[in-house]
């Protein structure tokens, strides 16, 4: 496919046939992917193809967890675990405990576990130059090196006529998920990939025009247009 089709289409897919996807395809997809940009050229991610359908399971009720949580702040209208107005966060914003006990059904997470490819992508924390560590506000770029590499799946996969949604729900249950998956302390759960055949492909996607978020100069600066 043309690259600007593949970035103008490749929106979030979340219902998939049950057509499975061949080894050489998702192969094809991590082998494209692998060229994604990271500090110092470092790579620092790894990739979990969960295949075993109890392991399938246990990672969807945990994510089940997480939606749960998210859910919970959404629907008093808040951003789900986002910094306050100084950048910092402050603590849950809701009562965490009780949104896990709260069942909110979602098909695409309550079938989690179905989906024809579920891959946990990981980042070894220290391969990332986190370059504001250290700043009074909330850390973002050491995920610089690693959601780069996240999105080639995303784009790569869609080149194959495929659709795939990143995830960030196994997250929240971070230690019950490196036990499960045998993840090594100093590695974190960056993001679960799910990957099929999309039942409905879209093709227009919304999107806010370059006018409203280029600026000239500064911050505060007139809309730059072509």
């Amino acid at each position: 496919m043309d690259l600007s089709e593949v970035m103008r289409t490749a929106g979030a897919a979340r219902e998939f046939t049950p057509e499975p996807v061949g080894p050489a395809v998702l192969h094809r997809v991590l082998d494209h992917a692998r060229f994604a940009p990271s500090g110092g050229n470092r790579q620092g991610w790894d990739v979990v193809v969960v295949q075993d359908p109890d392991i399938r399971s246990a990672v969807r009720d945990l994510c089940v967890l997480g939606w749960r949580e998210y859910m919970a702040h959404v629907e008093q209208g808040l951003v789900p675990f986002a910094p306050t107005d100084d950048g910092r966060w402050a603590g849950p914003a809701v009562d965490l405990d009780a949104a896990r006990a709260v069942e909110r059904p979602a098909a695409f997470v309550d079938t989690l576990d179905t989906v024809p490819v579920m891959l946990v992508v990981t980042a070894r924390l220290d391969q990332l130059a986190v370059l504001d560590n250290g700043l009074d506000r909330q850390s973002i770029v050491g995920g610089g090196s690693i959601y780069p590499f996240v999105q080639n799946i995303v784009l790569a996969a869609r080149n194959e006529g495929l659709g795939a949604a990143v995830t960030t729900f196994l997250v929240r249950r971070e230690p019950a998920a490196r036990a499960l998956l045998h993840i090594p302390a100093g590695v974190a759960i960056a993001s679960l990939v799910a990957m099929g055949h999309p039942v409905k492909q879209v093709t227009k996607l919304r999107r806010r025009p370059v006018e409203e978020f280029a600026r000239l100069d500064t911050f505060d600066g007139p809309p730059f247009t072509a």
